[in-house]
């Protein structure tokens, strides 16, 4: 795991972007088509709207996953991971990547994840993008997480601590209103990945990131399960570093 301390928050976003199109560049360079793996959230707004803007990628080559999504919630709703991907990232790209949207609302929910593990299966992710929740959730697998899981991906149950954190940051108007399941990308599909860029800001993250970098690999802190990904890069602004023991050196 590989740490860079960014001690403007405001250029993080510039810094993600910036790295995702070289990777994504260099696979298209090596092979006929590159996979990415998108996340949500609020840490990934400023990335997703800067790589909107590549035109180096040859986005027609590119088939674009995402981590996760509520169950029985449609694409209309505001928190819809779906919607947000297109309204934020799809919409702008200068060509239409392949996109296997999540159905949440699917009627028949094992089928909706049959269809997104035979689509994913064995398909190398060539990058994969990634928040990290105040439970210390990677996706949504919430404390205790499934370490053990093979399939791409799960359904899982959301805790408490992400439910009150998708409310307070204006998703939802009431914690009650947030559904109670997902489906989610499993740790180990989210492990495979080539190379991983997860982008952290904010002071009430700071415990979350001490126990993903310096705790013991433990299901209690699910992105701990990063520390044995042998290409991951935590993108941090100095809130977010503020608890470890041994911070980055600040990148120039």
């Amino acid at each position: 795991m590989q740490l860079q301390l960014i001690p403007d928050p405001a250029r993080i976003g510039a810094k993600v972007a910036a790295d995702a199109e070289r990777i994504l560049t260099d696979a298209l360079a090596r092979q006929p088509e590159a996979t990415l793996v998108a996340a949500t959230g609020m840490s990934q707004l400023a990335m997703l709207g800067l790589l909107a803007q590549s035109r180096r990628i040859d986005w027609r080559r590119v088939t674009v996953f995402h981590l996760d999504e509520y169950i029985g919630l449609p694409a209309s709703h505001r928190a819809s991971f779906r919607r947000y991907l297109r309204e934020r990232f799809l919409d702008h790209l200068p060509a239409q990547p392949a996109f296997f949207g999540i159905q949440g609302d699917a009627p028949d929910l094992d089928a909706e994840i049959a269809r997104l593990n035979q689509a994913l299966g064995a398909r190398p992710v060539d990058l994969c993008f990634a928040g990290l929740g105040d439970n210390a959730h990677l996706a949504f697998n919430d404390p205790p997480a499934d370490f053990d899981a093979e399939a791409p991906y799960i359904a899982v149950a959301l805790d408490e601590t992400c439910r009150q954190q998708q409310t307070g940051q204006g998703w939802f108007d009431r914690v009650e209103d947030v559904p109670p399941r997902a489906i989610s990308m499993s740790v180990r599909q989210i492990l495979r990945s080539r190379c991983l860029l997860m982008t952290v800001t904010g002071q009430r993250k700071a415990p979350a990131v001490r126990g993903m970098v310096e705790g013991p690999i433990d299901p209690s802190c699910p992105a701990s399960a990063l520390q044995r990904h042998p290409q991951c890069t935590v993108y941090l602004d100095p809130a977010a570093a503020s608890g470890l023991r041994e911070p980055p050196t600040a990148a120039r």
